[in-house]
């Protein structure tokens, strides 16, 4: 029985390092879709997202803030990359650390839209305000960081019916160590009073 218990720990283990989306999986996918369609969509001015990963020459001349290029990379690294990783294999670890990425992204994306619509040192005006690949881009960030949040802290049935039986075989355990307690009080207590008789 104690060889069972080490295989039904063990898969317990890998069960515990797996996610199941469920439909949402079809709702981040449509978001990293979306992520890399506004990389190819104008971000501000003639500058798209790949100008802005890049500091292609039509960044440098719209000006583009250290800000917007931050918030590109982790569309890519996070928003992308990491989301389709954690689709395809379905690793906990790997859904955590989308979720925490595209949570920066969102910070990151609001600081890039704030840095297109505010003046410069010496009051230079960007060229362009916020354009709507970055837009798109802060939209999907923040539905991956949804939805990667209820799916990395959600507990599947076959998790919750593990904690059930853990809290049951846990129950039966203390039930019998008490019941054999109380024999044995029983049996101290018979042997006292045969030493009294």
């Amino acid at each position: 029985m104690a060889g069972y218990e080490k295989d039904l720990r063990r898969a317990e283990r890998k069960v515990a390092g797996e996610i199941d989306p469920g439909a949402r999986g079809i709702v981040v996918a449509v978001a990293v879709l979306v992520a890399m369609v506004s990389l190819v969509l104008p971000h501000t001015g003639s500058a798209n997202g790949l100008d802005v990963l890049t500091m292609s020459p039509d960044a440098i001349t719209e000006r583009v803030a250290i800000t917007s290029r931050v918030f590109v990379w982790l569309v890519v690294v996070f928003g992308i990359g990491f989301s389709m990783l954690a689709l395809l294999t379905r690793r906990w670890v790997l859904a955590w650390i989308a979720l925490c990425g595209c949570a920066i992204a969102c910070v990151a994306g609001m600081l890039a839209w704030w840095t297109r619509n505010t003046p410069g040192v010496g009051g230079v005006e960007p060229p362009s305000g916020v354009g709507v690949g970055l837009i798109l881009g802060w939209i999907a960030v923040f539905v991956l960081t949804f939805h990667w949040s209820r799916v990395v802290w959600a507990r599947s049935s076959y998790h919750l019916a593990l904690e059930q039986q853990r809290r049951q075989e846990n129950a039966a355990r203390e039930a019998a160590t008490l019941s054999l307690y109380k024999r044995l009080d029983a049996a101290a207590e018979a042997a006292k009073n045969d030493d009294k008789d």
